[in-house]
């Protein structure tokens, strides 16, 4: 997969996690010895230790199940995808929206995604994900595209 080349301003996705059991996303700050310091991707950060047993998802490292060449696709791709599609924000909203309207969502993004393992609650994390993070780290979205325009003025 050629992750690195094309979604630079996604690598900041490493320092970005889901932790299970708790809802939202979660800005990694530093390691402990207790476990992990993360603060809450919200109106109101809090900063919080996550210990060792929990299962901590790094955004980089999740993709989303394909047919057919590619077993996967990136979630950092995915996320580029509804961005050239939607923009800012995702108006579906994930606790009113049917089935229907969200496997048609994301086969207007991914029209390959494997159907028998991508489930309605994970196409619901995508788009929640992916408003919470155009909300709070606006950058992963600017950052390859200004990328090609910015070069020409160097600081001298």
């Amino acid at each position: 997969m050629s992750e690195q080349t094309e979604n630079s301003g996604m690598e900041l996705l490493k320092d970005i996690a889901n932790v299970s059991g708790k809802s939202g996303l979660y800005r990694i700050l530093k390691p402990s010895r207790a476990g992990v310091i993360v603060e809450s991707l919200s109106d109101k950060p809090e900063k919080t230790l996550i210990g060792p047993t929990a299962r901590v998802s790094v955004l980089k490292d999740v993709s989303i199940f394909t047919e057919g060449a590619e077993e996967s696709v990136p979630l950092a791709d995915v996320f580029l995808k509804i961005n050239e599609a939607h923009g800012e924000s995702v108006n579906l909203a994930v606790k009113t929206a049917s089935d229907k309207e969200l496997l048609e969502f994301l086969d207007a993004i991914l029209p390959e995604f494997d159907r028998s393992k991508v489930y309605i609650s994970d196409i619901k994390k995508i788009i929640t994900w992916y408003n919470l993070l155009y909300k709070f780290v606006p950058e992963l979205f600017t950052a390859p595209k200004g990328e090609t325009e910015d070069v020409p003025t160097e600081k001298a």
